[in-house]
């Protein structure tokens, strides 16, 4: 008999893996060109405050390597690459309509001797065990296959002494804050998507991918059997986006 295939989640729905990350793929090609301006309208410009406090518990220094997986339009290695001029950035992404996109910012440009832009999966990274300083994917693990998998592929290409963090969102502790902040979820951000971006369903999935996702004692805990020590989380607004930090030692 056949091996039936795996199953895992596309938002609410239930879906063979093998099928998952074409359906992300799919997803983020659509939203690509309007992503940046999605993200400030989402969060009401919250984003980029978790995103402040990411690079300032994560303090690039100079010459450091940084991998940033999912990273989409390279919102996080710019902000690596301000804080540390000479060091270097590989923003990885699955979906090379994204990477396209970022690579039309002006900082792209302006960096372009310090970023190289990389299309593949996160759970099979195309680089050599113990190649980079720092590991970052920000708002993308929730969209992995198998999460995992990609963590422990992190913990692969990290030097010893290396540090993985991880900006995600979270779950709120307080049930009416959650109850408050799924009521906005499910019924503004999906109409919202179609305003903008004209794509209500896939702003639908990043909702439901969010519901979906692993608490934070959870996912404290898939770090940690991915071998990362020190490992440890700190919630930003309430909870609502959670950022998880372990080092490679």
């Amino acid at each position: 008999m056949a091996k039936q295939n795996s199953k895992t989640h596309f938002g609410f729905k239930e879906v063979d893996e093998k099928d998952k990350a074409g359906m992300v793929r799919g997803v983020f090609s659509s939203v690509a060109s309007k992503y940046d301006v999605m993200n400030d309208v989402m969060s009401m410009g919250i984003h980029r405050i978790w995103k402040a406090a990411m690079m300032d518990w994560l303090s690039p220094r100079d010459n450091q390597k940084l991998l940033d997986v999912a990273g989409g339009t390279g919102d996080i290695s710019f902000r690596f690459l301000e804080r540390a001029p000479s060091a270097h950035a590989t923003v990885f992404d699955m979906t090379q309509g994204m990477l396209d996109a970022g690579k039309t910012r002006a900082e792209a440009e302006d960096l372009s001797d310090h970023l190289d832009w990389v299309c593949g999966d996160a759970m099979a990274l195309p680089f050599e065990d113990n190649s980079f300083d720092v590991y970052t994917i920000s708002f993308g693990i929730r969209n992995v296959t198998r999460p995992q998998e990609a963590l422990n592929e992190a913990y692969r290409v990290l030097r010893p002494g290396g540090r993985l963090m991880v900006l995600e969102f979270s779950q709120i502790p307080n049930p009416a804050m959650q109850w408050a902040y799924d009521r906005y979820s499910f019924n503004v951000i999906p109409p919202m998507g179609k305003l903008i971006a004209n794509d209500a369903d896939s702003y639908q999935y990043l909702v439901e991918s969010i519901r979906k996702f692993p608490d934070q004692e959870t996912f404290l805990g898939m770090v940690r059997k991915a071998g990362f020590a020190n490992a440890k989380y700190r919630n930003m607004t309430m909870g609502i986006a959670c950022l998880h930090s372990g080092w490679k030692i």
